[in-house]
C-alpha cells in the first residue's frame, strides 16, 4: 500500500466506479498511479489507457517521487529479462521490485 502526499490524492488515487471496471473508462477517474514506476499521471479519456505525467500534486502541490520506470527496465535488463518478449517476474509488477537491492 503507497502513502500518497495528502487524503485527496489518495481519494483520487483510490477512486472505485460501481459503473466502470477500468478507471480508464470512468470520467470520474482522474489520477493513475503506477506503483511498479511510482508515476502518478492524469488520465487521458479518449478511450485508451493514456495518462500525462505529473511531478506535482494538483491538490497539496507537494513534489512528486521520482518516476522509477528506467530503474525498472534497468533492472531486468541487468537481469536478462526483455519486458516485450520475457514473462516479467510477479515483483516487478507492483513496487515489491523497489525492496529489493539492485544486482551487481
Amino acid at each position: 500500500m503507497t502513502d500518497h502526499c495528502c487524503e485527496a490524492m489518495s481519494r483520487r488515487v483510490n477512486v472505485r466506479c460501481d459503473q466502470h471496471d477500468d478507471p480508464f473508462a470512468c470520467p470520474d477517474a482522474l489520477i493513475d498511479f503506477s506503483a511498479k514506476f511510482q508515476e502518478y499521471g492524469l488520465i487521458i479519456h479518449d478511450g485508451g489507457t493514456s495518462s500525462i505525467t505529473v511531478g506535482f500534486c494538483p491538490w497539496c502541490g507537494r513534489h512528486l517521487p521520482e518516476s522509477q520506470r528506467d530503474r525498472w527496465f534497468d533492472e531486468l535488463e541487468h537481469r536478462g529479462i526483455d519486458p516485450w518478449e520475457d514473462e516479467v517476474p510477479a515483483e516487478f509488477q507492483d513496487d515489491r521490485w523497489l525492496a529489493v537491492p539492485p544486482q551487481d
